[in-house]
């Protein structure tokens, strides 16, 4: 008899090129209600089917854009079992809508290796570059961008001598690219926000929004689970270097862009991201709070404008003591969104 242990790769087993698969996905009504109940996002056609369709065109209910982002990373997760953070994203260009019933299937390329310097007691670790690909069932390219996690050596001492440079990866995406991911063919006029009268400001570009509203952090590994993600330190506290589960870095962002749509309530979509930093973990029963800047507003032939915001999202943790918070940050995010 033979005994497997199934395992996830460590740094030293990488290779440039190489490739991972996952499982398909078809979303369906049940990962929208657990991410409506994880998130509380208030992005209209997500929400509402018929002013989906009034937009769309299409019957089916529209996906929120960032819980298919979500279930894309866990897709990719195969290669980042060990991962001790997520570092960054780059050139995240969400290229078609999802509606339930489309199918996502995502490949994993190692597109660059960067051994972290080595330092006396520390054990080491890498940098891993991994593009994402992810196809409809009609096999359309859906989304594509990059992601770095770090992840340790086999060998606490290891010298591999990767040191590629990851200076390729695009540091934001240009207005003729975000405009031409936007669907032409849709009805923006039916949007109306004069119908959906709630008290919001008017953005002008150099505005700074702080938004009041707070979330505690819950039901962290629920969401990894219904995503796929299989990265051990987000379930398995004693895979963690902080000795506590380690909140998945989309679940921050999910809040961060449910913080969001309280200050702009009539998004259509998410379009890009010109860029998106983990400044510092996020565990369990953290609470997260929002503000950002208004970097450009563009308007767009068929309707509405897009605008670039830059985000700084914060988590507050109670002391050991019990009696206050410490806050630091743990986001900045230069996301870019469709709204009227």
């Amino acid at each position: 008899m033979t005994t497997h242990s199934i395992d996830g790769p460590y740094f030293e087993d990488f290779t440039v090129q190489q490739t991972f698969a996952a499982p398909a996905v078809t979303v369906n009504h049940g990962h929208a209600a657990l991410y409506q109940a994880v998130s509380g996002d208030r992005m209209r056609l997500p929400l509402d089917n018929h002013l989906s369709q009034a937009v769309t065109g299409d019957p089916r209910a529209l996906v929120h854009p960032m819980l298919v982002l979500n279930l894309v990373n866990g897709q990719t997760t195969y290669a980042s079992q060990h991962v001790k953070g997520n570092l960054f994203y780059r050139g995240l260009l969400q290229q078609l809508p999802v509606f339930i019933g489309d199918t996502l299937s995502t490949t994993t390329r190692v597109v660059g290796l960067k051994q972290n310097k080595i330092k006396a007691g520390r054990a080491a670790t890498g940098m891993v570059a991994l593009e994402m690909e992810t196809l409809n069932q009609l096999g359309q390219c859906v989304m594509k961008y990059w992601r770095c996690p770090m992840i340790p050596c086999r060998d606490k001492s290891a010298d591999t001598g990767h040191d590629d440079s990851f200076d390729w990866m695009p540091e934001s995406l240009d207005l003729d690219t975000l405009e031409a991911a936007i669907p032409s063919d849709w009805n923006v006029a039916a949007m109306n926000p004069a119908a959906y009268a709630v008290p919001a400001p008017k953005l002008c570009v150099g505005d700074h929004v702080v938004i009041e509203g707070q979330d505690t952090i819950t039901c962290a590994p629920e969401l990894v689970r219904m995503t796929g993600n299989i990265a051990f330190a987000h379930t398995d506290a004693s895979r963690s270097y902080l000795g506590k589960r380690l909140v998945y870095g989309g679940h921050t962002i999910s809040l961060a862009l449910a913080q969001i749509t309280r200050a702009m309530p009539n998004i259509i979509s998410t379009v890009g991201w010109q860029g998106c930093d983990h400044l510092g973990p996020v565990l369990e029963d953290d609470i997260i709070r929002s503000e950002f800047d208004v970097s450009a507003i563009n308007p767009i032939a068929s309707g509405g404008n897009l605008y670039e915001l830059h985000i700084k999202t914060f988590a507050r943790r109670l002391k050991a003591d019990g009696d206050d918070y410490d806050e630091l940050a743990v986001l900045d995010w230069r996301l870019v969104l469709w709204s009227v």
